[in-house]
């Protein structure tokens, strides 16, 4: 018989979800095909923070949904917009994801990024009052409805619009996916993948978890009562946790539930001016959001649909989920494009001194007028009333661990020698190497196209060579292993060096050195041989 993970997570998760029902939110509603447990719920928070569900292992749920940054991303990234031009008023900040890969998970450029990081097209949403909500992301194409993506059938008729989304990122090309990835490459991946190799600073609960279940298989048998990895139960799982991170300890739940000293006078003005100007129309407590989809008008629809684009009703044209207010001061963007980087350019937004598009603009938003007395009230009330303490923090359930994306990096170093065109080959070494890493991968780009790749991979850095040519490395101690580059013509080209680490523990702590020399007879210095730069990388 197993027993649960610890009793104290079990009575965390119990106490979580029942102390909703006295308080100013409304229960958590789980679809009765996917009952909350301590199990599930601890799987779906290491999934959640796994970098290694990604196909480079640098993308994590929670790379784009941080606690501190009250669910939602705090880097920025530009996607060039409509016009498909980067540097014009169209663009969206939005949220880096991975490099594109092809079938064969090799680099591949893809029009508007090339050979750099994709952008998403619209920010992360706020992760946290998403469990009440009817449907998921901006335009709400996640629904009620959770259909088992493997196999396409009905996994949960209604309330599982979070199982729904949950899946959605890990096929994405542009966040987490290679073209053509399959679940089944994703369960053989994390089944023979140390959880959470790359992440440091483990929660409590994690490592009470992962010192009884060290692996994958062992974590769903637990949650599930099987070791069967499938999109199902990863969606399940995801959804699980999600759903205990409840931010109900704000000063506005407390006052409400009979603190008086809970919200400063200020903070009670400002929620008084808040209401006067029926901003609780759209963002209604306690929730504060009705989850309907309105039309600011931001941006000219045809440069993003919206909900149209899910619903196929021209009414709907340019009109995006209304977000939840609560912590929306943690927020590093604001709207669904990222436009306003702080909630004085909202309020003066509302307060039309930004310009907008009236084609088939809310009469709501239309009809606003703030003060700017009331503005200095209301923006204290949104920054600091609407905050729970335990997710600024990062305390219980929102303590996570610390990502290999926020440690540091791989060290690229050494200069290179020019090849055709007189430009000199980049190496691309960003991903981790952990062991046992079926997907870590090096390449090399901005090389002649259509010519031989090598890559020289050595336990040792640079030993004298005598030749002219720049080496980063040690030569005799190294594995050499070539390639062709795709492309044509100078700089175009590109390589991928596909190289799996194989599950020796004994690796761990080891350092790779690698750089990569391209066969080039317009090379600088008339050896046929441009030089990319260098890359240590540790293994985890």
């Amino acid at each position: 018989m197993r027993v649960p993970i610890t009793i104290q997570a079990s009575l965390f998760l119990v106490g979580t979800i029942a102390a909703q029902g006295g308080g100013a939110l409304p229960p958590v509603p789980a679809p009765p095909q996917n009952p909350v447990t301590a199990e599930k719920a601890v799987l779906g928070k290491i999934l959640f923070w796994d970098e290694q569900l990604s196909s480079d292992d640098t993308m994590a749920c929670g790379t784009c949904h941080l606690p501190e940054a009250n669910g939602a991303d705090p880097r920025f990234g530009t996607h060039p917009g409509f016009d498909g031009l980067f540097g014009t008023i169209d663009d969206p900040l939005a949220s880096p994801g991975i490099v594109h890969l092809d079938a064969n998970r090799h680099y591949d450029p893809v029009a508007a990024f090339g050979l750099d990081v994709q952008v998403t097209g619209r920010t992360a949403p706020a992760a946290f009052t998403s469990q009440w909500s009817p449907e998921q992301f901006w335009d709400g194409r996640a629904t009620s409805r959770f259909v088992e993506p493997e196999f396409g059938t009905l996994s949960i008729p209604n309330g599982g619009s979070l199982e729904s989304q949950a899946v959605g990122p890990i096929m994405s090309t542009v966040e987490m996916g290679h073209d053509g990835r399959t679940w089944a490459e994703v369960a053989q991946k994390l089944a023979a993948a140390r959880p959470l190799a790359l992440a440091t600073q483990l929660p409590a609960d994690v490592q009470a978890a992962l010192a009884q279940d060290p692996t994958y298989p062992a974590l769903f048998l637990r949650a599930f009562g099987s070791a069967l990895i499938t999109a199902e139960r990863i969606g399940f799982a995801l959804a699980t946790y999600e759903r205990t991170l409840v931010a109900d300890r704000t000063p506005w739940d407390r006052h409400h539930q009979g603190d008086p000293t809970a919200m400063t006078m200020s903070q009670r003005q400002g929620f008084q001016r808040f209401r006067q100007h029926q901003c609780d129309a759209c963002h209604t407590p306690p929730l504060f959001t009705d989850h309907t989809y309105r039309v600011l008008g931001l941006r000219p629809w045809v440069e993003d649909p919206g909900r149209m684009a899910v619903t196929q009703n021209f009414a709907d044209r340019g009109a995006f989920k209304v977000p939840s207010l609560r912590n929306t001061g943690l927020k590093p963007s604001y709207m669904h494009n990222g436009s306003m980087t702080n909630l004085v350019q909202v309020l003066d937004f509302y307060d039309h001194q930004i310009p907008s598009f009236p084609d088939n603009q809310d009469p709501l938003y239309a009809a606003m007028s703030i003060p700017a007395a009331d503005k200095t009230l209301m923006l204290d009330f949104l920054q600091n009333a609407l905050t729970d303490p335990r997710v600024a923090a990062g305390l219980p359930p929102f303590d996570r661990p610390r990502l290999r994306s926020e440690q540091q990096p791989n060290v690229v170093y050494g200069a290179g020698s020019a090849g055709s065109g007189s430009v000199t080959p980049l190496l691309m070494a960003h991903q981790p190497a952990v062991v046992g890493g079926v997907d870590f991968r090096i390449g090399v780009r901005d090389a002649l196209g259509a010519t031989t790749a090598v890559l020289a991979v050595s336990p040792l850095p640079a030993s004298p060579t005598g030749l002219p040519l720049p080496i980063h490395v040690d030569l005799p101690a190294s594995m050499l292993f070539t390639s062709t580059t795709a492309g044509v013509g100078p700089a175009a080209g590109y390589a991928t060096f596909p190289l799996p680490i194989p599950n020796d523990t004994r690796l761990q702590g080891a350092v790779i050195y690698t750089q990569s020399f391209v066969l080039d007879p317009a090379a600088v210095g008339g050896w046929g041989i441009a030089a990319s730069d260098a890359a240590s990388i540790p293994v985890f």
